[in-house]
């Protein structure tokens, strides 16, 4: 099997002293890639090849990002199947969410070409006579891109898409489950014609992560930091930021609820339910965890949700029509089977079969679920959703909110105003009224709040993200009091 290379300074590279690591298929657990594994030298090596390049790459026109930008778009496209075959190889995805990542990634990239021309300032006026004051927006520098697995196509071009359309360049630290993929991104936007070292990607060890990470963040070209992943990880990203006084975009985990009115169109309700908890096998940031439903309509909900739920295909993720593929690991699997048994002894409920063979299992829907179970507060993962019962808005808003967590969430009903006043008071950066949690849009300001991070990703708010704003100003003769 070929060795997956860094990407350092426009050339493939070997890590230092040779280091290799594999990651294995979750279904078959046969090798899936076998990738260098780098050092702190690397790491370093791969700020210096940014740090050289930026020059050139923050003073090339607004056109010529553009240009290059949506060049990637199209590569990325031209090599979908080379991305479906190594995320369903790496991470036990579908081929059609494989595909989908693709698609979205794609725009992601026209969505940042376009935002080139956009990086715009403004004239204040002044109080000093003879003075025209500018507050104008600069490339912060090269900027690190920490990216996951679970998504890996969308959330790793996300990671560096934005910092290249403001003139940055970037570092992208690949995720140590999805190493073949994360660098494919990289050869994608240097075939589209980014300088050398404007892109690099480094993969490490999993047992190498933490000081391959602290290199990156320390040393002083980085200006910018951001990070996809858990909320345990992100504080320990933030918390090496802060001690270097880097700046930090962190989109961390969720446990979206998704609240059902009693005025609720339940058909259309339990389609968004199942869509949210189960795409991915519910390994998404915004997967739905929490079905927040009123008592007067739930035994109604829980019957249609449950039926909907036993009659999704699962299996390997290679086989056709199958919708369910594999956790991204065996380890995963067991976790969810442990939360469920939690659950059932202190009270809830099982409506599906209960089915895994390794990392594969089928969806499971819990009833009645309460505080008193682990699955309540905990992030999950995995396809398994909570039905959590209450009476009334006020309640069912209390009980949607009494959560660390506050990425996405969903309201259905019919009276629209009501939905709209519910969706106002839910503590969630992404709200959205009769349609699934699970939905992202590229020009969308995309994040959230309490612990699952802070800043926004997608369109004119990323600008802020990845710029320095300056203040500028041009003065005439003054006249000064000595």
């Amino acid at each position: 099997m070929k060795t997956i290379s860094l990407l350092i300074g426009g050339d493939r590279v070997a890590a230092t002293g040779g280091g290799v690591f594999e990651r294995r298929d979750p279904v078959t657990g046969e090798v899936a890639t076998c990738a260098a594994a780098a050092t702190v030298a690397d790491a370093i090596s791969a700020v210096e090849a940014a740090a050289k390049a930026f020059a050139a790459w923050s003073s090339a026109s607004p056109s010529a990002r553009r240009s290059v930008l949506w060049k990637a778009a199209d590569l990325l496209l031209e090599r979908r199947e080379d991305f479906i075959a190594a995320m369903t190889a790496e991470t036990g995805s579908t081929p059609g969410w494989g595909g989908f990542n693709v698609a979205f990634a794609a725009g992601i990239l026209r969505e940042a070409a376009g935002m080139t021309t956009q990086i715009a300032g403004e004239v204040i006026p002044s109080d000093k006579p003879g003075t025209t004051a500018l507050a104008i927006r600069q490339p912060a520098g090269v900027c690190l891109g920490i990216a996951p697995w679970n998504a890996p196509v969308i959330l790793g071009v996300r990671a560096v898409a934005m910092p290249l359309a403001c003139g940055n360049t970037v570092v992208l630290k690949a995720s140590e489950i999805c190493p073949r993929t994360h660098v494919l991104i990289g050869e994608v936007l240097q075939a589209a014609g980014l300088p050398a070292g404007a892109i690099n990607v480094v993969s490490n060890a999993p047992a190498d992560a933490a000081a391959v990470v602290e290199a990156l963040i320390a040393h002083p070209a980085v200006r910018r930091v951001n990070f996809t992943g858990s909320t345990h990880v992100g504080r320990i990203i933030a918390e090496t930021a802060g001690r270097h006084l880097k700046p930090v975009l962190l989109e961390l985990g969720g446990k979206a609820p998704l609240v059902v009115l009693d005025d609720a169109d339940l058909d259309a309700a339990v389609d968004a339910a199942a869509f949210g908890a189960f795409m991915n096998q519910g390994q998404i940031c915004m997967s739905t965890e929490r079905l927040v439903v009123d008592e007067a309509v739930a035994d109604a909900f829980v019957e249609k949700l449950a039926r909907k739920a036993a009659a999704l295909p699962h299996g390997d993720p290679r086989n056709p029509g199958v919708v369910l593929g594999a956790l991204v690991s065996e380890q995963a699997a067991a976790r969810i089977d442990m939360l469920i048994d939690d659950a059932v002894a202190n009270g809830a409920v099982l409506l599906t079969p209960r089915i895994r063979d390794g990392a594969i299992m089928g969806a499971a829907v819990l009833d009645k679920v309460t505080s008193a179970m682990r699955i309540y507060r905990e992030e999950s993962f995995g396809p398994v959703v909570s039905v959590m019962r209450g009476r009334g808005d006020d309640d069912l808003i209390r009980i949607a909110n009494d959560s660390e967590y506050g990425l996405s969430s969903a309201v259905f009903g019919r009276d629209i105003n009501r939905a709209l006043s519910a969706a106002k008071r839910i503590q969630a950066g992404i709200c959205h009224i009769n349609g699934p949690t699970v939905q992202d849009e590229a020009q969308m300001p995309f994040g959230g709040m309490k612990d699952s991070g802070y800043g926004r990703f997608g369109g004119r708010a990323a600008i802020a993200e990845f710029t320095e704003l300056r203040w500028i100003t041009i003065e005439s003769e003054q006249h000064y009091p000595f």
